[in-house]
């Protein structure tokens, strides 16, 4: 199995086409057929199934389109620590964000860490949580900032950052401008925006059982960026950490969630043999002083 031969498969599955993903990769369609065809002569059976609109995975493309990833997520890394490696003047941080984290609420401390410290090279990793922990475990991150909703393992360690409370994001036209408390009863007459995301959403959901509230998920999406899209255009209501929507955001008005309060803490997530490192306890303590 080559490398060329992985590109042009995740590209076919990812564009959903041979045509196109011949030009994702800027390669001749006749190439990359025949990389695709040697693949799965090596592999023992036909990856993608053909049709008019394009083609889709089979069951033994299925079967093998994760492992294939992480053959490149692996290729990635190891290539990215060879180019710290040959930075000698830096030490590379790795630190995880769970990816309902605003940035901009993060941002200016890592600006003033590493004015400060030049010397520390960060790289962010911005995933879910359950995929940041495995990584921490696999030492392939220092650190993870998270908002944990369950008792953390034994062999974690934690600091917390800050607590955010839970607003409802509407657009600027909405009714809910007129009130100045919304509770969960108020927004079951809503269309509901769905954060596929939002690490207390089955809490949500227990909560909502309990006082026999329906909020009716007009949308999903994996995607804070999409929700505040459909937020400003007026298609429905969110509930969001009130850190996700910048002072002063365009088309947008929030109102704390009344009843019930419902409030996440941002932890800094780490295992005791990274608090050992000298940068790791850097950043540690600039934490504890920034927030």
């Amino acid at each position: 199995m080559e490398m060329q031969q992985i590109r042009y498969f995740l590209a076919v599955c990812d564009k959903g086409s041979f045509t196109r993903a011949a030009q994702a990769t800027y390669v001749a369609q006749p190439s990359l057929t025949q990389a695709i065809k040697k693949l799965e002569d090596e592999l023992g059976g036909e990856l993608f199934s053909r049709d008019r609109s394009g083609c889709r995975l089979t069951a033994l493309g299925r079967l093998v389109e994760p492992s294939i990833r992480e053959i490149v997520r692996k290729t990635q890394a190891v290539k990215a620590e060879a180019v710290r490696f040959s930075r000698l003047n830096t030490v590379p941080l790795r630190i995880g964000v769970m990816t309902t984290i605003a940035a901009h609420h993060l941002s200016p401390f890592f600006t003033d860490f590493q004015q400060e410290r030049p010397h520390v090279e960060l790289e962010l990793v911005v995933d879910s949580e359950c995929n940041l922990l495995n990584q921490l475990d696999e030492d392939s991150l220092d650190l993870v900032i998270s908002a944990p909703t369950s008792l953390l393992a034994e062999h974690y360690q934690s600091l917390e950052l800050y607590e955010e409370r839970y607003v409802v994001v509407f657009n600027d036209k909405h009714r809910f401008n007129q009130l100045q408390q919304i509770d969960l009863a108020t927004i079951q007459a809503e269309p509901y925006l769905d954060r596929l995301n939002c690490e207390l959403r089955e809490t949500l959901r227990s909560v909502c059982q309990g006082r026999q509230v329906n909020l009716y998920a007009a949308y999903r999406s994996n995607s804070e960026e999409w929700i505040l899209s459909m937020v400003r255009a007026g298609i429905g209501v969110a509930l969001m950490p009130e850190f996700t929507i910048t002072k002063n955001a365009d088309q947008i008005r929030v109102r704390y969630l009344s009843d019930p309060e419902i409030r996440r803490t941002i932890c800094a997530i780490f295992p005791p043999t990274s608090a050992a490192k000298p940068e790791v306890a850097e950043v540690l303590k600039s934490l504890r002083i920034g927030f």
